[in-house]
């Protein structure tokens, strides 16, 4: 199927501890953090934007940023960036980390902001409900896929290793299981029959890193036989040299990364201007050309991504509200007692 095709599934398929601020030059101690700053002294003499987002994006802001700095609304606007995994990144700028506008990668890590007063309430009402960029699923394999990993059923075969982030740290995870139980429960499995599924695709993990780009690492160093990872993800470290593969399962998940202006943002304008940016044609091609899914349809269609036979949606496995509570609550969810079983941290 096209990209138009993909795009009008999805559209039809969608409802209608501080961690410390990374300046120019500085490490972090969150994995994959790196920040890079740069001035231009022009329009906007003085202004200042702190965007803090989840891993993956980090290489797309990096080619957007230089993009809008020649923009008359960003041109003198300078910027420091803080990534990592996106459930750490949104608990810390609740708990005081500064930031102007924030990039995660699920709607809850905005929510949480929205609740502590420090994002509108309408801040998913407009035309692209708050989502800046999409990806779906998909299982990363060595090259020539030696275990012949061909979808959600070889991972829970006695013989395979995955690797996936944690669920508790990262945004990513959450969406791999949800991806996996989802395509279960659409190919007939009842609830129980899924989440045991899920019970034995997490005793096959060997390693839970805090973040989806750190899995990456630990996949891209030899580690497991099967990766789940957002397509994205595995697009560019093969466009950096890594010998890697990646399948698209016959169901999976449609992965929508959602944006928001901090509403007490040291420069809001500027804010709101990089924001816009976000969703204009030139930064939806870099978001493209990183192994997103562009959000916008004119420039999704500019690009050739395969569709997965069966795309479907958060909303199809009860929505992010339901999800949060019967699977991810720290005490009660059903993922939650999974890890405590295997003794995975769930408070970290």
């Amino acid at each position: 199927m096209n990209t138009t095709t993909f795009r009008r599934v999805a559209r039809v398929l969608a409802p209608i501890g501080a961690a410390a601020l990374i300046a120019a030059g500085c490490g972090s101690d969150d994995d994959s953090s790196e920040a890079k700053s740069g001035s231009s002294k022009a329009t906007n003499d003085g202004a200042k934007i702190t965007l803090v987002g989840f891993s993956t994006p980090r290489e797309a802001h990096e080619e957007i940023i230089p993009a809008f700095n020649k923009t008359a609304d960003g041109e003198g606007v300078e910027f420091e960036q803080s990534y990592g995994a996106s459930g750490e990144q949104s608990r810390a700028v609740e708990g005081g980390l500064p930031a102007s506008v924030v990039h995660f990668a699920l709607e809850p890590d905005v929510t949480r902001l929205v609740d502590a007063g420090l994002v509108a309430d309408d801040w998913n009402t407009g035309e692209h409900k708050g989502i800046v960029s999409n990806s779906i699923a998909v299982l990363a394999v060595r090259k020539g896929n030696p275990k012949d990993i061909k979808d959600w059923d070889d991972l829970i075969k006695d013989d395979v290793e995955v690797i996936t982030p944690n669920p508790f740290t990262s945004g990513g995870a959450r969406w791999n299981l949800m991806a996996a139980y989802g395509s279960w429960t659409r190919n007939g499995a009842k609830p129980d029959e899924a989440l045991d599924n899920l019970g034995t695709l997490l005793k096959n993990t060997s390693v839970q890193s805090k973040s989806a780009r750190e899995a990456l690492q630990v996949f891209a160093g030899g580690k497991g036989d099967v990766l789940i990872a957002y397509e994205n993800e595995v697009i560019a470290a093969q466009q950096k040299g890594e010998d890697l593969e990646y399948v698209i399962p016959n169901s999976t998940i449609l992965i929508e990364n959602p944006a928001a202006v901090i509403e007490n943002a040291e420069d809001k304008d500027a804010a709101q201007a990089y924001y816009d940016y976000l969703l204009s044609d030139d930064a939806q091609k870099v978001f493209g050309e990183k192994g997103f899914r562009p959000e916008v349809d004119s420039v999704l269609e500019g690009f050739d991504f395969e569709t997965p036979k069966d795309l479907f949606t958060i909303e199809d496995v009860g929505g992010w509200e339901t999800v949060m509570t019967e699977f991810f609550d720290r005490e009660n969810g059903k993922v939650a007692d999974i890890e405590k079983r295997l003794n995975v941290p769930t408070d970290a």
